[in-house]
């Protein structure tokens, strides 16, 4: 089991950043691939932003929404991954989900409880 505990939500205004943290506590979890999703009211949760293992050298993927406003990070030392958000915009709001996957699995098997991010115009 891995247990995925996120921090860092809040209110912020349109131009303005937040860093979202993600720790991650039970198994080795430099073995694991982390994504951030979100979800905002009345859509379907999305994949915004993965960074792989020391195995692909800390990849990353963005989606084209948040490519070079958002920076995705880990420190395995700590067992935590960040999310820094720059530039935000009222159509960022939602809620924020920090998921696990093993680098050997197909889905992502653990999940956050989620922190809301909200940003006013």
């Amino acid at each position: 089991q891995v247990q995925l505990v996120e921090s860092g939500g809040g209110l912020v205004q349109a131009g303005g950043s937040l860093r979202l943290s993600c720790a991650a506590s039970g198994r080795t979890f430099s073995n694991y691939i982390m994504g951030w999703f979100r979800q905002a009211p009345g859509k379907e949760r999305e994949l915004i932003a993965r960074i792989s293992g020391s195995w692909t050298g800390y990849s990353t993927w963005y989606a084209d929404p948040v490519k070079g406003r958002f920076t995705i990070s880990r420190d395995n030392a700590k067992n935590t991954v960040y999310l820094q958000m720059n530039s935000l915009k009222p159509e960022n709001t939602a809620v924020y989900y920090c998921a696990a996957k093993h680098r050997t699995g197909s889905d992502y098997s653990y999940w956050g409880q989620g922190t809301q991010v909200t940003v006013s115009s």
